[in-house]
């Protein structure tokens, strides 16, 4: 697999790439946990609960403030796994879908196990994070998609009649390959898509979010980086349904004042396409990524997932120091999305002093193993 033209990385890009990373993977968990007390319950229970401008704050959900789903651990697991396929291609293994799907595998087993497993060093430092061995409510078809070591693919898919947002909502990291070209980015997601959800809908709206997320750390608005992926997704069989979700969330901003009514009439359900139009309405909408995420969350379809979509793009949008800071410091897993992001920024930009044939960073190696 080809990505393209190989970036020249100043400083500042540097700086500005590191930035959106964070955003982006911050700002998806602080959706996620935003969302993740209300997941589930209509509109009229949330108001009931936590008054008519529904939730503002953190809801104490798996035990604290802050806590996120299993939207952020895939998510984390994405990331690792995208570099340690950028390791690995030292070695000619140069298959990024496998190495993700491995990725999935090793968060398929905080799922079941109760804690690291010490003898397995070619697991590298994120399956030794123990706060991640917790059930945060994954769905029935990432449990059963990586349920055992056969990778789904195109031609094969697990769980084909699968068009929920799982996928969707651990895709956001495909968007910051900024060196790979639009399309292959799009097809990379697509592809890991297929690991765990066989339908085209599922499998397009996670490569929708990649390429919109490209776009916005390249530096475009967030118009024109869905126009972008709307001109992507228009060549591929089966993409009328994302393609709609998609141009009515930018025709309903200039329906009238944001709120939970427009928001429900781009969907409330948990299918992909849904999620994906109301994240993206949100992010559109938001007068900054606080009141974004509060539109995302209170309404009557998956708030989590929602909340999680939203903070990505708006997060890759804005960088991470347009997070709001009290938010970030009851975050679950902060110091673990930090240290992954800066990880993520490092090999992007600057692999080739970490493992090349003409140097190697051992303490890289074992961070991220080449087995």
């Amino acid at each position: 697999m080809s990505t393209g033209t190989t970036a020249v990385w100043g400083r500042a890009q540097q700086q500005d790439f590191r930035g959106r990373v964070r955003g982006a993977l911050l700002g998806g968990a602080l959706g996620d946990a935003l969302g993740a007390g209300v997941s589930g319950l209509t509109l009229e229970a949330i108001r009931a609960a936590h008054g008519v401008e529904g939730v503002a704050d953190f809801v104490p959900v798996h035990g604290r403030r802050g806590a996120v789903t299993a939207v952020t651990q895939l998510t984390l697991f994405t990331v690792d796994g995208l570099i340690r396929a950028q390791v690995r291609r030292d070695t000619g293994a140069w298959h990024p879908p496998t190495d993700v799907h491995r990725a999935h595998l090793r968060w398929a087993a905080t799922q079941s196990a109760w804690g690291p497993d010490e003898r397995r060093k070619d697991n590298g430092w994120l399956a030794m994070e123990e706060w991640l061995y917790a059930r945060r409510a994954p769905t029935r078809e990432c449990l059963a998609g990586f349920g055992d070591t056969t990778m789904g693919t195109l031609a094969v898919p697990k769980n084909p009649a699968a068009r929920d947002s799982a996928a969707l909502t651990r895709s956001a990291p495909f968007g910051l390959l900024v060196g790979w070209e639009p399309q292959l980015v799009l097809q990379l997601a697509v592809e890991c898509a297929a690991h765990t959800h066989g339908h085209a809908t599922a499998q397009l709206a996670a490569g929708a979010l990649a390429v919109m997320v490209h776009g916005l750390v390249r530096g475009e608005t967030l118009d024109g980086s869905v126009q972008h992926a709307l001109a992507l997704l228009a060549g591929r069989p089966g993409h009328e349904q994302v393609t709609e979700a998609l141009r009515q969330a930018l025709g309903s901003v200039r329906q009238g004042i944001p709120g939970p009514a427009l928001i429900e009439a781009l969907g409330d359900t948990d299918s992909a396409e849904e999620v994906l139009a109301v994240a993206l309405y949100c992010a559109l909408v938001g007068e900054d990524v606080r009141h974004g995420l509060r539109l995302a969350v209170n309404h009557s379809g998956p708030s989590a997932a929602t909340g999680a979509v939203c903070g990505a793009l708006l997060g890759a949008l804005h960088g991470e120091t347009a997070l709001p800071p009290a938010w970030l410091a009851e975050l679950e897993g902060r110091p673990t999305l930090l240290e992954l992001s800066d990880d993520f920024a490092m090999e992007m930009t600057q692999g080739p002093a970490l493992h090349s044939p003409a140097a190697i960073a051992p303490g890289w190696l074992a961070r991220y193993p080449r087995d």
